[in-house]
């Protein structure tokens, strides 16, 4: 039955009222054929992964279980996710992630999903969530210099080494989420760990590296002198961290 209500969930995600199970050490991926989910129970087993696609606006859960350092993890969207879930049993290690994307060479780092949490009956050691923002990229490199010339034994000098090109700056680093949580009022507020800090600043591009100069050459009149490196780019500055979000908690 529990399968046959899986095979559902990811066919008709409003079909039924479904049960969706992740097994241990495996990742499962939620339907995006709707922005809203509702889920009867969802179990994740220890060090399993349940994804929730960046179309998803709203999961509804009447019972989540999470076990020893299994997660939710959320893709970073343009739109808040409403989290709400009935009763919730979360084992040690466990986490819910809404962290952003590190920016590549192609992309910029993206922020951390703003996340509405509602909880109305927890049991947990500790309720863990990380939104934090994605790490900027890093900056590009520096062109390495030609190198010169070798002289003739007949004509010229050695031709001098060319310079490398500067380093490029390391990208921003994208914003922390912003975070509500709505749990119960006898929930221990110490219990409550969340991260909302902006990413880490791009790395900074190293500098391109000298190009040699012509290498010296003996001949039977006269020995050519080499001729002299370039010099090395500067390396670019580290990107800035990104703004940090903001965590509301409220009691039920």
């Amino acid at each position: 039955m529990r399968k046959l209500c899986l095979l559902a969930a990811l066919i008709s995600p409003l079909a039924c009222a479904q049960v969706v199970s992740v097994e241990t050490n495996s990742l499962m991926r939620l339907p995006n054929t709707a922005s809203t989910l509702q889920l009867e129970r969802l179990e994740v087993a220890d060090h399993g992964t349940l994804l929730i696609p960046s179309n998803v606006t709203e999961v509804t859960v009447g019972e989540l279980h999470l076990g020893r350092d299994a997660r939710i993890a959320i893709v970073p969207g343009e739109q808040a996710l409403e989290l709400k879930v009935s009763r919730a049993e979360l084992s040690e290690g466990s986490l819910i992630t809404a962290r952003g994307a590190p920016g590549t060479y192609l992309k910029a780092a993206r922020s951390g999903r703003n996340l509405n949490l509602l909880i109305k009956t927890l049991s947990a050691p500790t309720l863990t969530v990380d939104a934090r923002g994605g790490a900027g990229a890093p900056g590009f490199v520096g062109l390495d210099g030609a190198n010169g010339e070798d002289p003739g034994c007949t004509w010229g000098e050695a031709g001098r080494g060319f310079d490398g090109s500067n380093g490029s700056d390391g990208q921003p680093g994208a914003a922390g989420a912003l975070v509500r949580l709505q749990v119960p009022r006898d929930y221990p507020v110490e219990q409550i760990k969340v991260q909302v800090a902006g990413g880490a600043g791009g790395l900074a591009g190293p500098g391109g590296k000298p190009g040699a100069g012509g290498k010296s050459k003996g001949c039977l009149v006269y020995k050519a002198d080499g001729g002299k490196s370039g010099k090395p780019g500067a390396d670019g500055q580290p990107g800035p961290a990104g703004a940090a979000g903001a965590v509301t908690v409220q009691r039920l």
